[in-house]
């Protein structure tokens, strides 16, 4: 069946509400490795709530929310398609995505792979409220693109305060600060690294939201043209930690959530 034809929100869909054991739970695992990208999908799964769905609600309805449903773009096959951008120029969307890919040898259909390891398609809702659920995991990598964060702990909690503002997930929201709380206790460093969590809030706030976009559109824009047009902001705060971090000989390569798994599994107990 087309996604067009689903329904809105399927019969057995449940909305969960917070469960914070649970996200507990999951975040220690996090914290152990903090490459195991599966238990974020759990950690996210347990807090999603009303504002998620009336997000995803109002932009299917809308008329770009419409023709995305009809067009049902298989978004990961298409990103990691490189040859489709072979024309695109060295300062386009598509270069600088295809490029940190490469170098952080990552694939879109390897994020969909992690995600299903823990919810198989077959026990997900068939309806269209998933299909918006799936574009925003689809995205994420473009998050990295278009905000200039990087893969390591820093960027990556300061990226998930920015996604929060675009997606309303609370159990996002709770990764960047406990992760932000567990580089800071690992490091022992000076940088303001809370700051970059609000930072990341303040430029995820006021942008556009990224996964509503046309993405094979977005893909050969020029990076700063694409960036001006969905207000996206520099991350300052979070280079100056960076910098912070490497004078006190932390080099942004070796920052890590560290080993306080035990710590947070108490937390849960």
């Amino acid at each position: 069946m087309a996604v067009i034809d689903l329904p809105l929100v399927a019969p057995d869909r449940k909305v969960s509400g917070l469960r914070p054991l649970k996200v507990l739970h999951h975040f220690g695992k996090l914290v152990e490795d903090k490459e195991d990208t599966e238990q974020v999908f759990h950690i996210i799964e347990a807090t999603k709530g009303k504002r998620s769905f009336a997000q995803a609600r109002a932009f299917i309805q809308s008329p770009e929310g419409q023709r995305f449903l009809t067009e049902d773009v298989d978004i990961p096959a298409m990103l990691d398609d490189h040859a489709r951008w072979a024309d695109c120029g060295p300062n386009t969307v598509a270069a600088h995505y295809i490029a940190f890919m490469k170098r952080e040898g990552l694939s879109a259909a390897g994020l969909v792979a992690e995600s299903h390891r823990w919810a198989p398609p077959e026990r997900l809702p068939r309806d269209q409220t998933q299909w918006y659920f799936d574009r925003q995991r689809d995205t994420h990598d473009l998050f990295h693109v278009l905000t200039g964060y990087g893969r390591d702990a820093l960027g990556e909690v300061s990226l998930l305060g920015f996604t929060y503002q675009q997606n309303h997930n609370t159990g996002i929201l709770f990764i960047a600060y406990a992760g932000a709380r567990q580089i800071k206790k690992v490091s022992r460093t000076a940088a303001p690294i809370y700051a970059a969590i609000k930072e990341g809030r303040r430029l995820g706030r006021v942008a556009a939201k990224i996964s509503h976009q046309d993405i094979a559109a977005l893909m050969r824009e020029d990076i700063g043209a694409a960036r001006a047009r969905l207000n996206i902001g520099q991350p300052d705060v979070y280079r100056r930690c960076l910098a912070i971090l490497e004078s006190e000989g932390t080099m942004r390569e070796a920052l890590t959530l560290g080993g306080a798994g035990n710590e947070v599994e108490a937390q849960a107990a």
